[in-house]
């Protein structure tokens, strides 16, 4: 009886590897998900989230393969790579792939969204979904939003109290030709930087500054390399969760509503993880870094200082959708 069961046993296991070989084998399509991000951050841990989500709804039949922190290059490379179909998945800041397709740069005007339940509201609304649809033209799907929640402000100058104090500081900046110009327009000389090497860039004095959401700031330790933090809340850090247009278009609608739904989970995740987040970022960094507000009057001070900014790339992102968006955030024109 022992010796049957232990057969019996045997062939169990046996059947039950080569049933999980051929789910493992079963796959219909392989796509490939980049980002620049590390995986603690909370739009790292939403990857392997949707990645996970993905491949149990579908039974196997869609793999994603993600690739993190710049394995195959920097945001720019990745949606070129999108475009080309060398890569299927990314999720890009709004403000690099405003390279491409300008009016996404519309979510990266300085001073425009003020606050987490308006950029939901606009974000997950229909004007979001308008601003997706612009990337039909380049070869690209638009899905969703997700985010890394809004940009602060961090130097080794100064404290900034309002836009006068980044005079003739050396801000990195994404390679985005919007911030860049808000940096201009606020008097600091602004540096077009990869990602992955802002930490030496602050560390060696190439740069004395930088923007990035709290999550960004302390994965990435540029506290340790940065005096003074201003919790600015100037610009919502957007991401674009992306595919490539073949790629989606060759699933057929079952599966689409499988990654439509897991990219919705992932964005929800990522957005609550970075709630979640900022409260204790603050905390465990403010013994390294002197961490500043602004007061409503330097907001107003900033926001005036901005329009500048709105109104040179109005005919960029046009008029009619600045108008909506404008109508959604409740900013007179």
């Amino acid at each position: 009886m022992k010796n049957k069961l232990s057969k019996a046993t045997l062939v169990a296991a046996i059947a039950a590897a080569s049933l999980g070989m051929g789910q493992a084998q079963a796959a219909e399509y392989t796509f490939r998900f980049a980002h620049v991000l590390i995986e603690d951050t909370p739009n790292g841990q939403a990857a392997l989230r949707f990645k996970q989500e993905v491949e149990e709804n579908s039974d196997g039949r869609i793999r994603i393969d993600v690739l993190p922190a710049a394995q195959v290059g920097g945001d720019v490379e990745i949606i070129e790579q999108i475009q080309m179909g060398l890569i299927d998945i990314g999720i890009p800041p709004t403000a690099t792939l405003g390279n491409f397709e300008p009016r996404l740069q519309i979510f990266d005007l300085p001073f425009l969204i003020s606050d987490y339940d308006t950029m939901v509201k606009v974000l997950d609304g229909d004007v979001g979904r308008e601003i997706l649809d612009t990337l039909e033209a380049h070869n690209m799907y638009g899905v969703n939003f997700w985010g890394a929640g809004f940009r602060h402000m961090s130097n080794n100058e100064r404290p900034i109290e309002g836009p006068d104090d980044l005079e003739r500081i050396r801000m990195r900046t994404m390679q985005a030709p919007i911030i860049i110009s808000t940096y201009q327009n606020f008097g600091a000389n602004a540096t077009a930087m990869a990602f992955t090497e802002v930490y030496n860039g602050l560390q060696q004095g190439v740069v004395s500054g930088q923007e990035n959401p709290l999550a960004n700031i302390y994965t990435m330790r540029f506290h340790e390399v940065q005096d003074y933090l201003t919790l600015t809340n100037h610009a919502y850090h957007g991401y674009a969760a992306v595919m490539n247009s073949d790629s989606w278009n060759s699933l057929p609608e079952d599966l689409q509503e499988v990654m439509r739904e897991a990219f919705d989970n992932g964005r929800d995740m990522a957005r609550e993880l970075t709630l979640q987040d900022e409260e204790r970022i603050l905390e465990a960094i403010q013994d390294e870094i002197a961490i500043n507000e602004l007061s409503p009057e330097a907001r107003e001070a900033f926001i005036e200082a901005s329009m500048p900014v709105h109104r040179e790339y109005e005919s960029v992102v046009t008029t009619e959708l600045l108008h909506k968006v404008y109508d959604e955030v409740g900013i007179s024109y």
